[in-house]
């Protein structure tokens, strides 16, 4: 079920885990052009100062824009403006949790400012933040 605006409050949260596989990224890649070998190349990411490929940190952000778009607030939502800051890499084959908080209701344009975060192994890999139109009440499934 989406969450129109007058259903959300400053406070409320959501979160979603997935493990990120190399398939995953390797058709990050395909579908981006972003073949850096850091990201798909076994011996390229055991050779970087990480000592294994890592996820694209735009793949971070792409996997924070379903948790908007699909779970909370939900389907119907549109995103106005996504910002992140990429802390840590994260290993391919880890599990990535993301976690969205509502921090702001922005009453005069209907818009919902929540904070966006990426964790691995218990450490934040990414911080943002989006600004999200939620879905109209007559539009939740």
């Amino acid at each position: 079920m989406a969450h129109t605006y007058d259903s959300l409050s400053v406070g409320d949260s959501f979160s979603w885990s997935r493990q990120i596989t190399m398939d995953d990224v390797r058709a990050f890649a395909d579908v981006t052009g972003d073949d850096n070998p850091i990201h798909i190349d076994e011996a390229a990411g055991a050779a970087s100062r990480f000592g294994k490929p890592v996820v694209h940190g735009v793949y971070l952000l792409g996997i924070a824009s379903k948790v908007l778009g699909r779970d909370f607030p939900g389907p119907g939502s549109i995103a106005v403006s996504l910002s992140a800051k990429f802390l840590r890499p994260v290993p391919v084959g880890e599990e990535v949790t993301i976690e969205v908080k509502v921090a702001e209701k922005i009453e005069r344009h209907g818009h919902v400012k929540v904070r966006m975060y990426a964790y691995c192994n218990g450490k934040m890999s990414l911080g943002g933040e989006a600004v999200v139109i939620p879905p109209p009440a007559d539009e939740q499934d």
